[in-house]
């Protein structure tokens, strides 16, 4: 086996095993984006944080976020699935509308559960999971999601980079090992601050460290055109039905850029751990061909 497919096995596992925290820095060019790691966290709805820490408690402020308005809470919950538990997960504030539990797939896979890769916010249909406090516990019927990559920024922002609210870009990551990242979500508000957000997971593909910029080097599909919402979810897109691969090695970061239902992997090929249960995840297939 050759050092570059050692090298790229090798950074599949630390994607699964490793934990990275990466803290936002201020662009260094016109085009640049800082990135920064959205570690597992909870969202609580008022009645969900009175029901985990008790009759009219308010969350309590740790420390300010990048984001405008948005505070890392003192207050922390275990996240429970059928096969394990993660405890101290922190919770962020202010309350919302609705309970939104965001964790890396690596996480998902220590609780046992399978949800899916959505936009925050958009929760309906997602995974179940438990959430326990020091004064009782509740079961969400749905509300978890591994959160797909966005980048807040503001209107300006927005037209000085050439995006649109809800379209989705390509954005390159600087550092040891340049990653591509595809269907990064643009979200365009006055109330936010230009930042990308990534998971633990995608961090640690990259080894992304404090630091570590992003370009946008493409839109997705066709020009700018922004992707349209209707109901809160993502229109499903005509796709190829089977994909013909022909590297050596399939990895999660490969099958998760391949569209199609059916990935074609020539025999001998080696698929990673990770990208079989993204595949598993995502509702494809991975056929040996003839």
């Amino acid at each position: 086996m050759d050092q570059q497919l050692i090298e790229k096995i090798v950074g599949e596992v630390l994607g699964q095993l490793s934990q990275a925290g990466v803290q936002p820095s201020e662009p260094s060019s016109a085009n640049a984006i800082p990135i920064a790691v959205s570690a597992r966290h909870v969202h609580l709805s008022q009645e969900h944080v009175e029901a985990l820490f008790g009759k009219g408690y308010t969350l309590t402020q740790r420390a300010e976020l990048s984001q405008p308005g948005q505070f890392a809470a003192n207050e922390t919950v275990v996240v429970a699935g059928p096969k394990g538990s993660i405890e101290r997960v922190r919770v962020l504030g202010p309350a919302r509308s609705l309970t939104q539990v965001e964790v890396s797939w690596t996480d998902a896979m220590k609780l046992g559960v399978k949800p899916p890769l959505r936009e925050s916010g958009n929760i309906a249909g997602s995974g179940a999971i438990t959430l326990i406090g020091p004064k009782g516990s509740i079961y969400l019927h749905e509300g978890l999601i591994v959160a797909q990559a966005h980048i807040h920024m503001q209107p300006q922002d927005a037209l000085r980079l050439g995006v649109q609210n809800g379209e989705c870009v390509t954005v390159e990551a600087d550092g040891i090992r340049p990653i591509a990242f595809r269907n990064v979500k643009i979200r365009v508000s006055e109330r936010y601050r230009l930042e990308m957000h990534i998971d633990t997971d995608e961090a640690n593909a990259g080894f992304i460290t404090q630091g570590t910029i992003g370009r946008i080097v493409s839109s997705e599909g066709s020009g700018s055109r922004p992707m349209e919402l209707t109901d809160g979810k993502v229109p499903e897109r005509s796709v190829p039905q089977s994909h013909y691969f022909k590297k050596k090695l399939l990895s999660n970061g490969d099958l998760r850029e391949i569209k199609a239902a059916e990935i074609v992997v020539e025999k001998g090929t080696i698929v990673t751990a990770l990208a079989r249960d993204t595949a598993r995840e995502l509702g494809k297939t991975i056929t040996v061909g003839k």
